[in-house]
């Protein structure tokens, strides 16, 4: 099992930092693929994600990923956003990127990471890689409510496998 986890993609490896936002990892008790199953169905994000609370995607490698993100630097408001499908990996990793291009210079990466820690634990993180020569600038100003965004999703995440997993939700 430490291999496994040796392994995997790791984003504090690749980016500083200083731009780089993390959800706190989180031991779920409940199988990876069950957190898995949780996280590739959009449709019902609006059930339990406290941050994107709509979402849609095939999730084909390249396929957009259309959100609506409640604003915390706006409580009441909720922020459209649309990122592209970048890695996917059943059961380990689920990642979506917003490319830099010239109307929005502020390039990011989300990856949902998933570490099998048994047959029935595993534990998740989320991070987010400002990119791209404004990364500083995108970090500095909204990475304090982006950590806690990820952080509100993960408990919500873990709540909502472990409930699945002791069969009180379908």
């Amino acid at each position: 099992m430490e291999a496994a986890v040796a392994d995997r993609y790791d984003p504090f490896a690749i980016y500083d930092r200083d731009i780089l936002v993390a959800s706190d990892p989180i031991e779920i008790d409940a199988p990876a693929m069950v957190v898995w199953n949780i996280l590739t169905d959009m449709p019902r994000y609006g059930e339990w994600n406290p941050f994107c609370v709509w979402a849609q995607s095939t999730l084909e490698m390249g396929a957009p990923v259309y959100m609506r993100l409640v604003n915390y630097a706006n409580p009441g408001s909720l922020a459209p956003n649309c990122e592209y499908v970048c890695a996917f990996e059943p059961g380990r990793l689920l990642s979506w990127e917003l490319p830099d291009n010239e109307a929005w210079p502020y390039p990011a990466r989300r990856d949902q990471m998933i570490d099998p820690l048994g047959p029935d634990k595993c534990r998740y993180q989320s991070t987010d890689a400002f990119t791209g020569p404004n990364g500083i600038h995108v970090m500095r100003f909204c990475g304090p409510w982006v950590t806690r965004a990820f952080n509100d999703s993960a408990r919500a995440l873990k709540a909502r496998a472990e409930a699945m997993h002791r069969g009180e939700l379908a």
